[in-house]
């Protein structure tokens, strides 16, 4: 009876150790997915304001005629005639006339620094 509870401790044991040494797939799945986070930080770094442009907020205000036309339309007449400040019209004005804020372009730079360390 002593000899097979012995034989289950060590096989318990031999379990426990396999199973917290680190995997190469897990390794693998986790280079893949920070580098898919990098992707995408670079592809939000670029991609959203092309997008905000395309829209109609530009350098030189809203353009006329564009869904942010419409936008800002409705934000005005939702606040008797003005644009209130924070908004989301408000916010992408200004990303389409100065860019994304220093903080989205420094935790985007961050993330691509992370990824790359790794590889």
């Amino acid at each position: 009876m002593q000899t097979s509870l012995m034989r289950l401790d060590c096989e318990a044991n031999d379990t426990q150790v396999t199973d917290s040494e680190p995997h190469a797939a897990n390794m693998l799945d986790s280079l893949v997915t920070l580098a898919g986070a990098g992707v995408a930080a670079g592809v939000a770094f670029v991609g959203i304001p092309v997008v905000v442009g395309a829209v109609g907020f530009t350098g030189a205000g809203i353009a006329a005629g564009t869904l942010a036309a419409k936008m800002m339309s409705a934000a005005a007449v939702a606040n008797g005639g003005g644009v209130a400040a924070g908004s989301v019209v408000a916010v992408l004005q200004s990303i389409g006339a100065a860019g994304l804020p220093a903080a989205a372009n420094a935790a985007i730079v961050g993330a691509g620094a992370a990824v790359g360390a790794l590889l």
